[in-house]
């Protein structure tokens, strides 16, 4: 084979070195990444840049001397830079590592390089394998590149498969136009070109990752806020994380991680769903150990995508488990899972291990809640069952005020009258003040009573045994007078609803005479779907502006309709009206009774 070659014109070379400066320029711009985000795709292009540099160095080198090992190295080094490139493009997109069959092909350009230059003869049949290997791996890297945008939808990946692409085509053109010197040294800038294009593309792919990171902080710390309902948090958690790019499932361990102990989730969605029933795979469990071990996240490839363990549970491709952080120390792990990388590939550890302390507070806090809400509901039970209590002693006592104590007072007032009628004058003078006494303890015990428990209440319902209780306040107050804006009847309420409502009144009209020298009150009742609205208005002195029924001894009857009315499932509102006077707003919701 001939190796002679013209002698190299001056603009060939300078772009050549032009290349070759920006070529080591890319090599250095991965290698910054790698130290900033410690990722192995980083290392990967670096290494592939390297390569493409030195390849480079070579053809420079044979420029000068035209040595035909330099030339052999320049052909070797082509070879071995379409596949770095290959390679890193496995790591980025599969986390791959090297494997036989890369050593594989890494020997052919050794091999026919060797052939081409030292063998063949004619340069079209020395060229087109090389070429043609050139061609098909770069065109395998775009091949990579434009899966991942199709499991991701990242758009920078695609614009790195089409200038990949672009470039194995125009390797083709090497045995026709590029070697006979018609694209020199064009060639070479256009090379520049795609080198270029690739090396925007790895830092548009770098602000992808920094975006879709945030982005997943961002998604999983919006479930980590106040919720109304705290059981509700692993599994909206869970949820959460399948809308993050690529997640195909999502699980969290809060029991203690072993490797090899058979560990359920205590929450998961997705693929991970089944992981709450039996345990995850082995190799899954070793990154949860590892985790709970370190107190570091685990990040990367968990397995070869399907692999199923002999017949066991699917190992998940890729998994960044996060630790989950309470009172200081590792108490479980967030894992997700997916298909291709994972969403964390570009966040700092800091990051993972915050945001697995933000996991850790908000399940400690939703732990905190459930206790909180159970003891709520168990105070609330204990109220109701005291009213309900305190009720029927009440009426207890009421009944025995009026069927005995009442029924007494009245026989003994009876005997006192037939006494007076049969005795003399002046002891008829003394018993009728003994009976006058006697009928005003009767007429005591019977309001008594109607305090203790109202009969018209029991007897006629809600609106007529509140228009007798205002007729009975208006009297004793003196010129009160009280005004009613109800409708002209209620579905039925409860019992309970009832009497609420009617202590609920008989307080605040009380309070309005007693504390707020009233003249005026008035009644307002209505309902809709939801229950029924009561207001009480009076023209009284009304109450403090910063007025709160909890720890005032003067309006301690109020503190008893509010927990009356609380464990109804309602709400009581005291507050001045604007133009003076109290009002006493008290909401219920329907319990009708069957």
């Amino acid at each position: 084979m001939d190796l002679s070659v013209p002698e190299v014109a001056l603009s060939e070379l300078a772009a050549a070195y032009f290349q070759a400066v920006i070529t080591w320029g890319l090599a250095a711009m991965c290698a910054l990444l790698y130290r900033r985000y410690r990722k192995p795709h980083f290392v990967a292009w670096a290494a592939a840049w390297s390569v493409y540099a030195l390849r480079m160095g070579a053809i420079i080198s044979f420029m000068h001397t035209e040595a035909s090992a330099w030339l052999f190295w320049h052909q070797v080094l082509t070879g071995w830079t379409a596949l770095a490139l290959l390679w890193a493009a496995l790591v980025f997109w599969k986390q791959a590592a090297w494997s036989p069959w890369m050593t594989s092909l890494a020997l052919f350009p050794l091999v026919w390089s060797y052939v081409a230059i030292y063998r063949l003869d004619t340069f079209f049949w020395a060229a087109v394998p090389a070429v043609a290997f050139l061609s098909l791996a770069t065109a395998a890297t775009a091949w990579a590149f434009l899966r991942y945008h199709r499991e991701t939808g990242s758009v920078a990946a695609k614009w790195v498969a089409v200038a990949v692409a672009l470039w194995a085509v125009h390797h083709l053109d090497y045995p026709f136009l590029r070697a006979r010197g018609v694209w020199n040294p064009w060639g070479y800038y256009l090379d520049v070109a795609f080198e270029l294009a690739l090396g925007v593309g790895i830092l548009f792919l770098v602000l992808e990752d920094l975006d879709e990171g945030l982005g997943a902080l961002s998604a999983l710390s919006a479930e980590l806020q106040p919720r109304d309902r705290s059981d509700d948090l692993p599994d909206a958690l869970m949820d959460r994380a399948l809308t993050l790019r690529s997640v195909r499932g999502s699980a969290l361990f809060l029991d203690a991680l072993v490797p090899g102990a058979g560990v359920p989730a205590v929450a998961a969605s997705g693929e991970c769903a089944h992981w709450v029933a039996e345990s995850p795979p082995p190799r899954v469990r070793e990154v949860l150990a590892r985790v709970v071990e370190t107190g570091a996240p685990q990040v990367g490839a968990a397995g070869s995508a399907g692999a199923a363990n002999n017949g066991g549970p699917r190992e998940p491709t890729y998994l960044a488990a996060l630790p989950v952080i309470q009172a200081g120390e590792v108490a479980g792990s967030l894992v997700v899972v997916g298909e291709a990388r994972d969403p964390f590939t570009a966040l700092d550890t800091r990051f993972l291990v915050a945001l697995g302390q933000q996991v850790g507070a908000a399940l400690e806090n939703a732990t905190l809640n459930r206790r909180l809400e159970a003891r709520t509901s168990e105070l609330e039970r204990l109220q109701t069952r005291m009213v309900h209590r305190h009720e029927e002693e009440r009426e207890r006592i009421s009944r025995e005020l009026h069927d005995e104590t009442a029924q007494i007072l009245a026989a003994v007032n009876l005997r006192l009258g037939l006494l007076a009628e049969q005795g003399p004058s002046e002891v008829a003078e003394g018993l009728d003040e003994v009976r006058s006494l006697v009928g005003g303890t009767i007429r005591s015990i019977r309001g008594v009573t109607r305090n203790l428990r109202p009969v018209a209440l029991d007897d006629l319902g809600l609106l007529p045994a509140l228009r007798a209780l205002a007729r009975d306040l208006a009297g004793t107050s003196g010129a009160m007078t009280i005004e009613f804006e109800t409708p002209p009847r209620l579905p039925d309420p409860s019992a309970d609803i009832e009497l609420a409502l009617y202590r609920a009144v008989q307080e605040a009209l009380a309070n309005a005479v007693r504390h707020g020298g009233a003249r005026s009150a008035r009644i307002g009742l209505r309902y809709d779907d939801e229950g029924i609205h009561l207001t009480v208005d009076d023209d009284g002195g009304g109450v403090p502006e910063d007025f709160h029924i909890e720890g005032n001894s003067r309006h301690s009857g109020l503190a008893g309709i509010r927990e009356r009315v609380t464990a109804l499932g309602g709400r009581v509102h005291v507050a001045r009206r604007p133009e003076g006077g109290t009002r006493v707003a008290v909401w219920v919701p329907w319990t009708i009774e069957s």
